[in-house]
Protein backbone atom coordinates (compact mmCIF):
# COMPACT_ATOMS: atom_id res chain seq x y z
CA UNK A 1 0.00 0.00 0.00
CA UNK A 2 1.25 3.49 -0.79
CA UNK A 3 1.98 5.83 2.10
CA UNK A 4 -0.47 8.57 3.14
CA UNK A 5 0.49 12.04 1.94
CA UNK A 6 0.79 15.30 3.87
CA UNK A 7 1.84 18.66 2.44
CA UNK A 8 5.05 20.02 3.96
CA UNK A 9 7.16 22.76 2.35
CA UNK A 10 10.32 21.35 3.95
CA UNK A 11 10.11 18.30 1.67
CA UNK A 12 11.42 20.49 -1.16
CA UNK A 13 15.04 20.35 0.03
CA UNK A 14 14.95 17.14 2.06
CA UNK A 15 17.69 14.52 1.93
CA UNK A 16 17.85 10.96 3.21
CA UNK A 17 18.51 11.01 6.94
CA UNK A 18 16.89 14.39 7.58
CA UNK A 19 14.34 14.80 10.35
CA UNK A 20 11.40 16.82 8.98
CA UNK A 21 8.81 18.49 11.18
CA UNK A 22 5.17 18.60 10.12
CA UNK A 23 2.96 21.03 12.01
CA UNK A 24 -0.15 23.15 11.50
CA UNK A 25 -3.43 21.79 10.08
CA UNK A 26 -1.72 18.96 8.19
CA UNK A 27 -0.09 17.65 11.37
CA UNK A 28 -3.30 17.98 13.38
CA UNK A 29 -5.10 15.99 10.72
CA UNK A 30 -2.42 13.28 10.82
CA UNK A 31 -2.19 13.07 14.61
CA UNK A 32 -5.74 13.83 15.79
CA UNK A 33 -7.99 12.72 12.93
CA UNK A 34 -6.06 9.88 11.32
CA UNK A 35 -4.26 8.87 14.54
CA UNK A 36 -0.96 8.10 12.87
CA UNK A 37 1.49 6.30 15.17
CA UNK A 38 5.25 6.05 15.70
CA UNK A 39 7.00 4.00 13.05
CA UNK A 40 4.24 4.42 10.48
CA UNK A 41 5.58 5.39 7.06
CA UNK A 42 4.20 8.59 5.51
CA UNK A 43 5.13 10.81 2.57
CA UNK A 44 5.67 14.53 3.00
CA UNK A 45 5.25 16.43 -0.28
CA UNK A 46 6.01 20.04 -1.16
CA UNK A 47 3.13 20.48 -3.62
CA UNK A 48 5.51 21.04 -6.52
CA UNK A 49 6.26 17.38 -7.21
CA UNK A 50 8.88 16.61 -4.58
CA UNK A 51 8.27 13.96 -1.92
CA UNK A 52 10.22 12.76 1.12
CA UNK A 53 9.05 9.59 2.80
CA UNK A 54 9.91 7.69 5.91
CA UNK A 55 8.72 6.52 9.33
CA UNK A 56 7.24 8.82 11.95
CA UNK A 57 10.01 9.29 14.51
CA UNK A 58 8.35 11.63 17.00
CA UNK A 59 4.80 12.73 17.77
CA UNK A 60 3.74 15.72 19.88
CA UNK A 61 0.66 17.82 20.52
CA UNK A 62 -0.27 18.88 16.97
CA UNK A 63 3.05 18.01 15.34
CA UNK A 64 5.12 15.07 14.23
CA UNK A 65 8.59 14.41 12.82
CA UNK A 66 9.53 12.09 9.99
CA UNK A 67 12.94 10.51 9.48
CA UNK A 68 13.49 10.70 5.71
CA UNK A 69 14.28 7.28 4.24
CA UNK A 70 13.77 8.11 0.56
CA UNK A 71 13.23 11.11 -1.68
CA UNK A 72 11.66 11.28 -5.14
CA UNK A 73 10.12 13.68 -7.63
CA UNK A 74 6.85 13.08 -9.45
CA UNK A 75 7.04 13.72 -13.18
CA UNK A 76 3.42 14.41 -14.13
CA UNK A 77 2.88 15.64 -17.70
CA UNK A 78 1.33 19.10 -17.91
CA UNK A 79 -2.47 18.81 -18.25
CA UNK A 80 -4.65 21.85 -17.59
CA UNK A 81 -8.41 21.61 -17.15
CA UNK A 82 -10.44 24.66 -18.12
CA UNK A 83 -13.73 23.93 -16.39
CA UNK A 84 -16.79 26.05 -17.08
CA UNK A 85 -18.77 26.99 -13.98
CA UNK A 86 -21.78 24.70 -13.65
CA UNK A 87 -24.75 24.44 -11.34
CA UNK A 88 -25.39 21.75 -8.77
CA UNK A 89 -21.74 21.47 -7.77
CA UNK A 90 -20.94 19.58 -10.97
CA UNK A 91 -17.96 21.82 -11.64
CA UNK A 92 -16.57 20.95 -8.20
CA UNK A 93 -17.09 17.24 -8.86
CA UNK A 94 -15.19 17.61 -12.12
CA UNK A 95 -12.26 19.37 -10.46
CA UNK A 96 -12.00 16.81 -7.68
CA UNK A 97 -11.97 13.83 -10.06
CA UNK A 98 -9.65 15.58 -12.51
CA UNK A 99 -7.01 16.10 -9.82
CA UNK A 100 -7.19 12.44 -8.81
CA UNK A 101 -6.69 11.53 -12.48
CA UNK A 102 -3.60 13.69 -12.93
CA UNK A 103 -4.51 17.23 -13.93
CA UNK A 104 -1.76 19.71 -13.04
CA UNK A 105 -3.67 23.01 -13.24
CA UNK A 106 -7.28 24.16 -13.15
CA UNK A 107 -8.83 27.27 -14.70
CA UNK A 108 -12.41 28.26 -13.73
CA UNK A 109 -14.26 29.60 -16.77
CA UNK A 110 -17.23 31.97 -16.68
CA UNK A 111 -18.72 30.76 -19.97
CA UNK A 112 -21.48 32.60 -21.80
CA UNK A 113 -23.98 29.93 -20.80
CA UNK A 114 -22.79 29.40 -17.23
CA UNK A 115 -25.69 29.86 -14.86
CA UNK A 116 -23.37 30.08 -11.86
CA UNK A 117 -21.67 33.47 -11.52
CA UNK A 118 -18.40 34.19 -9.68
CA UNK A 119 -18.33 37.90 -8.85
CA UNK A 120 -16.81 40.02 -6.11
CA UNK A 121 -16.20 38.30 -2.74
CA UNK A 122 -18.12 35.27 -4.00
CA UNK A 123 -15.37 34.63 -6.54
CA UNK A 124 -12.67 34.50 -3.86
CA UNK A 125 -14.78 32.20 -1.70
CA UNK A 126 -15.58 29.87 -4.60
CA UNK A 127 -11.95 29.73 -5.72
CA UNK A 128 -10.97 28.89 -2.15
CA UNK A 129 -13.48 26.06 -2.20
CA UNK A 130 -11.91 24.68 -5.37
CA UNK A 131 -8.45 24.94 -3.79
CA UNK A 132 -9.67 22.94 -0.78
CA UNK A 133 -11.05 20.28 -3.11
CA UNK A 134 -7.74 20.16 -4.98
CA UNK A 135 -5.82 19.67 -1.73
CA UNK A 136 -8.10 16.86 -0.57
CA UNK A 137 -8.00 15.13 -3.95
CA UNK A 138 -4.21 15.46 -4.11
CA UNK A 139 -3.83 13.72 -0.77
CA UNK A 140 -6.45 11.10 -1.63
CA UNK A 141 -4.59 10.16 -4.81
CA UNK A 142 -1.18 10.33 -3.04
CA UNK A 143 0.21 12.92 -5.44
CA UNK A 144 3.15 15.22 -4.77
CA UNK A 145 1.99 17.94 -7.16
CA UNK A 146 -0.70 20.33 -5.95
CA UNK A 147 -2.58 21.64 -8.98
CA UNK A 148 -2.86 25.43 -9.12
CA UNK A 149 -6.35 26.93 -9.29
CA UNK A 150 -6.22 30.08 -11.43
CA UNK A 151 -8.49 33.10 -11.14
CA UNK A 152 -11.79 32.82 -12.99
CA UNK A 153 -11.63 33.90 -16.65
CA UNK A 154 -14.20 35.20 -19.11
CA UNK A 155 -14.51 33.76 -22.62
CA UNK A 156 -12.46 36.64 -24.02
CA UNK A 157 -9.74 36.10 -21.42
CA UNK A 158 -9.78 32.38 -22.13
CA UNK A 159 -9.11 33.02 -25.82
CA UNK A 160 -6.06 35.06 -24.85
CA UNK A 161 -4.82 32.24 -22.61
CA UNK A 162 -5.28 29.75 -25.44
CA UNK A 163 -3.35 31.96 -27.84
CA UNK A 164 -0.44 32.13 -25.38
CA UNK A 165 -0.51 28.40 -24.69
CA UNK A 166 -0.44 27.48 -28.38
CA UNK A 167 2.36 29.99 -29.02
CA UNK A 168 4.37 28.31 -26.25
CA UNK A 169 4.03 24.92 -27.95
CA UNK A 170 1.07 23.53 -26.05
CA UNK A 171 -2.03 21.90 -27.48
CA UNK A 172 -5.55 23.03 -26.61
CA UNK A 173 -8.49 20.66 -27.06
CA UNK A 174 -12.07 21.90 -26.79
CA UNK A 175 -14.57 19.12 -26.06
CA UNK A 176 -17.57 19.65 -28.32
CA UNK A 177 -20.46 17.34 -29.10
CA UNK A 178 -20.54 18.08 -32.85
CA UNK A 179 -16.79 18.12 -33.50
CA UNK A 180 -15.70 16.03 -36.47
CA UNK A 181 -12.36 14.86 -35.02
CA UNK A 182 -12.51 12.24 -32.24
CA UNK A 183 -10.17 12.63 -29.29
CA UNK A 184 -9.14 8.99 -29.60
CA UNK A 185 -8.03 9.60 -33.20
CA UNK A 186 -5.48 12.31 -32.41
CA UNK A 187 -1.80 11.62 -32.98
CA UNK A 188 1.02 12.76 -30.73
CA UNK A 189 4.63 13.28 -31.73
CA UNK A 190 5.49 14.15 -28.14
CA UNK A 191 3.36 12.28 -25.59
CA UNK A 192 4.43 14.76 -22.88
CA UNK A 193 3.40 17.87 -24.80
CA UNK A 194 1.51 20.30 -22.57
CA UNK A 195 -2.23 19.89 -23.09
CA UNK A 196 -5.20 22.05 -22.10
CA UNK A 197 -8.70 20.56 -22.08
CA UNK A 198 -11.66 22.94 -22.30
CA UNK A 199 -15.01 21.76 -20.92
CA UNK A 200 -18.16 23.84 -21.36
CA UNK A 201 -21.17 24.31 -19.08
CA UNK A 202 -24.36 22.25 -19.04
CA UNK A 203 -25.81 24.45 -21.78
CA UNK A 204 -22.86 23.85 -24.04
CA UNK A 205 -20.24 26.10 -25.61
CA UNK A 206 -21.71 28.82 -27.80
CA UNK A 207 -20.82 29.06 -31.49
CA UNK A 208 -19.11 32.40 -30.89
CA UNK A 209 -16.99 30.98 -28.05
CA UNK A 210 -15.96 27.97 -30.12
CA UNK A 211 -15.07 30.11 -33.14
CA UNK A 212 -13.02 32.47 -30.98
CA UNK A 213 -11.05 29.57 -29.46
CA UNK A 214 -10.44 27.83 -32.79
CA UNK A 215 -9.30 31.13 -34.32
CA UNK A 216 -6.44 31.32 -31.81
CA UNK A 217 -5.29 27.73 -32.26
CA UNK A 218 -7.56 25.45 -30.27
CA UNK A 219 -8.85 22.16 -31.73
CA UNK A 220 -12.46 21.05 -31.37
CA UNK A 221 -12.60 17.33 -30.56
CA UNK A 222 -15.32 14.77 -29.94
CA UNK A 223 -14.90 12.84 -26.71
CA UNK A 224 -17.25 9.97 -27.57
CA UNK A 225 -20.69 8.97 -28.85
CA UNK A 226 -22.53 10.18 -25.75
CA UNK A 227 -23.03 13.65 -24.29
CA UNK A 228 -21.58 13.75 -20.78
CA UNK A 229 -22.40 16.07 -17.92
CA UNK A 230 -19.99 18.83 -16.93
CA UNK A 231 -18.99 16.70 -13.94
CA UNK A 232 -17.77 13.78 -16.03
CA UNK A 233 -16.59 15.16 -19.37
CA UNK A 234 -13.28 16.54 -18.14
CA UNK A 235 -12.26 13.52 -16.05
CA UNK A 236 -13.25 11.16 -18.89
CA UNK A 237 -11.12 13.14 -21.33
CA UNK A 238 -8.15 13.18 -18.96
CA UNK A 239 -8.31 9.40 -18.56
CA UNK A 240 -8.70 8.86 -22.31
CA UNK A 241 -5.80 11.20 -23.00
CA UNK A 242 -3.53 9.41 -20.52
CA UNK A 243 -4.27 6.09 -22.19
CA UNK A 244 -3.89 7.55 -25.68
CA UNK A 245 -0.53 9.12 -24.92
CA UNK A 246 0.57 6.22 -22.67
CA UNK A 247 1.52 8.53 -19.83
CA UNK A 248 -0.13 6.18 -17.31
Amino acid sequence: MTAPVFVCAAARDAAVGDLLTLDGPEARHAVTVQRRVLGEVVDLVDGAGRRAGGPIAEIGDGWLRVRVAHVAADDDPSVTLVQALAKGGRDEQAVEAAVELGVTAVVPWQADRSIVQWRGPKADKARGRWESLVLAATKQSRRALLAEVAAVVTSRELAALIRDEVAAGGRVLVLHEVAAVPLAGLSWEDPRQAVTLVVGPEGGISDDELARMVDVGAEAVLLGPHVLRAATAGPAAIAALAALRRTW
